[in-house]
């Protein structure tokens, strides 16, 4: 390596100090900055670097009465240095270097003694997260040298630091943390007490608004939940099943936020409810569903889905009438976050057979493909294999298959729950002003209204037209897909006893076996596709085509899916005698005109051109009449189809 010399140049003064410094650990010193000049047009326009012993050490005074220890200068007054100055050439800032001495006036130490200087005893990042991982558990400082030097296969003492570096390190580390963590309980705390003013408030305005918290033993609020009139109103509609989230967390406080959602009628996420948690234990988690369950006049839900937690799993456990589920879209979206890395190259061969296990039909099947798999690639003993089997009955099919899930277990419904949330967290604000945004959005959420979407028919069968005007778009698109496939499917009677095989004609296996009561007019599929969706299978829509149906019995349009079913909010105590009937009478009206006009594009996009002039006509007329005292009614209509 040249050793610095005047003239030299440097892009800046950061290279050149850089520079100069590893010339000095090559030579048996460090360096240290030492005086810097400023001009107003140059800014810094000097630098002085000098070895780390020069000059000498201020003399301190004693304070009388204490004991103080007499720690020895290093500095002896060395004369080595490099001096730099700053020119402007051709508009670029360089600078030179004017002087330079290597002149020293004390002994030059070996490499294996340079190292120990402390401007080169550095603790990286690695190190510090290690140092920090085993102090938490306990091990002394002694000790947590030993393991970084058994860790990387040195001697000892052959660290990049010493033993009294890591002790300083640690000490600082440990009353930062306690600090911060002083004043961020403190600030949680008066955040927390503004959180529960603005439900108070919430509360004095909306008597429907519902809140609940609650306390630890030192009497600080510990989890607060909340919900809206509209949430509960729509929780009476579509609350069969429920999905909690709990995948975001308050990167201030630490807090859990809980979000309760479900699904209307159109397919579109709906909030229920939310709750901020201080732990993820499932002493937390119970009062969380409990509370739900409270706000919501005591009404279970049929399914309830969750993240893949353990305390959340023991916390179901004291709602044993609830059939708990974790989607296959949440154990997907870990699976190469667990094994890409150990199984390396066999990692495709290891989701190939995952996916065949997503596929079996029956839990004798799983049992034994699983413990196959487990053993085929070595993973019997891994923790997340044991986690996975641990809560197989919530997520293996072959186990849920006939859980009512109301089509909320699908990939798109995850990505509609992560929209609904990203619109929550845009932002990291204190909790009051989180309070309001939940608000804002469960508001948006509740009054967004479905388009107006004509429905082609594919099929021409009778049983579709029929369907098409039940059934809102979404359940409807679904409902028809099924009914396209199942053209492609046939079926043969099994001994006059009313049931039938169905398969696919060029798919020698997954048959199913359909049973037809002709008494009632019952059907069930061993596919479970109505149990789960609440719409049904190809494999019975088949044999209903065979039968010569022309419409499916009523029983198989569930509410939950019908146009009927459109939220409509409204003060009960606003609408008396007359205004009933005119409200049920304008419902008709809305119904017909837009069953009518989902039929073809034309007739959809002539309804949206005229009723919005139509509805702009009539609301002008009804602005220029005389305002007079009158019983106002607070009615939101949404359109029914």
């Amino acid at each position: 390596m040249v050793a610095p010399y005047v003239g030299m140049v440097f892009k800046s003064d950061d290279d050149a100090f850089e520079y100069y410094g590893n010339f000095a650990r090559k030579n048996g010193f460090s360096i240290r900055k030492e005086r810097s000049r400023l001009s107003p047009q140059l800014g810094i326009y000097k630098r002085d670097f000098v070895c780390y012993r020069s000059g000498f050490a201020p003399a301190k005074k004693k304070p009388t009465g204490e004991h103080h220890r007499d720690r020895k200068s290093v500095r002896c007054g060395c004369d080595a240095k490099m001096y730099l100055s700053k020119e402007v050439v051709d508009g670029v800032s360089q600078w030179f270097v004017v002087q330079f001495s290597n002149v020293h006036n004390h002994e030059l130490l070996e490499d294996d003694q340079v190292r120990l200087l402390p401007a080169y005893r550095k603790i990286h990042e690695a190190d510090q997260e290690r140092i920090l991982l085993l102090s938490k558990a306990g091990f002394t400082i002694h000790r947590i040298v030993k393991v970084l030097e058994l860790e990387k296969g040195i001697q000892g003492g052959q660290l990049p630091f010493l033993e009294r570096d890591v002790r300083n390190f640690v000490q600082n580390r440990k009353k930062v943390v306690q600090e911060n963590d002083a004043l961020l309980t403190e600030k949680r705390e008066n955040d927390t007490m503004e959180l529960l003013e603005a439900c108070k408030t919430m509360k004095e305005a909306d008597e429907a608004f519902i809140y609940d918290f609650s306390v630890d033993e030192n009497d600080k609020v510990e989890n607060v939940a909340w919900s809206y009139a509209d949430s509960v109103h729509g929780y009476s509609m579509f609350g069969d099943v429920v999905y909690f989230d709990i995948s975001y967390r308050s990167i201030t406080y630490g807090m859990l936020f809980g979000a309760w959602l479900g699904i209307d009628n159109h397919g579109r996420t709906i909030f229920f409810g939310c709750v901020l948690l201080q732990d993820e234990t499932a002493r937390s988690f119970s009062w969380a569903l409990q509370t739900f369950v409270r706000f919501m006049g005591g009404r279970c839900p049929q399914t309830i889905l969750t993240d893949l937690d353990p305390g959340l799993r023991d916390a179901m456990c004291a709602l044993p009438s609830i059939k708990h589920v974790v989607p296959v879209w949440n154990i997907v979206s870990k699976v190469s976050s667990w094994f890409s890395h150990p199984l390396g190259s066999r990692y495709a061969e290891f989701k190939s057979e995952l996916d065949a296990i997503f596929r079996l039909e029956n839990t004798e099947e799983f049992e034994l493909h699983w413990s196959q798999v487990a053993a085929m690639f070595e993973l019997s003993t891994d923790k997340h294999i044991s986690l996975l089997y641990s809560f197989r009955a919530s997520w293996a099919p072959s186990y849920t298959r006939g859980y009512y899930l109301a089509r909320m277990a699908t990939a798109g419904y995850s990505k509609s729950v992560d929209a609904f949330l990203k619109g929550i967290f845009s932002s990291q604000t204190c909790l009051r002003s989180f309070f309001e945004q939940v608000g804002v959005s469960a508001n948006f959420q509740h009054q967004a209204r479905q388009e107006i979407q004509y429905m082609h028919t594919k099929t021409c069968l009778p049983i579709e037209e029929h369907a098409r005007s039940i059934l809102t778009p979404f359940a409807f698109n679904a409902l028809q897909h099924e009914l396209v496939l199942a053209m492609q499917y046939a079926i043969s009677e099994m001994a006059n006893n009313g049931s039938y095989i169905v398969r696919h004609f060029k798919k020698m296996d997954g048959e199913c076996l359909v049973l037809w009561i002709p008494e009632d007019e019952q059907i069930h599929c061993s596919c479970k596709e109505f149990e789960s969706s609440g719409l049904l299978c190809r494999h019975a829509l088949r044999v209903f085509i065979v039968k010569n149906y022309f419409q499916l019995p009523e029983k198989y349009y569930l509410n939950r899916w019908r146009k009927e079913s459109s939220l409509v909010f409204y003060d009960e105590n606003g609408i008396q005698n007359g205004d009933d009937e005119w409200l049920q009478e304008y419902q008709c009206l809305t119904e017909s005109l837009f069953t009518e006009s989902s039929i073809t594009k034309e007739r959809s996009d002539y309804a949206r051109r005229e009723l919005t002039k139509e509805l702009a006509r009539i609301l002008n007329e009804i602005r220029s009449m005389p305002e007079i005292e009158a019983i106002a009614m607070d009615v939101t209509l949404s359109p029914t189809g």
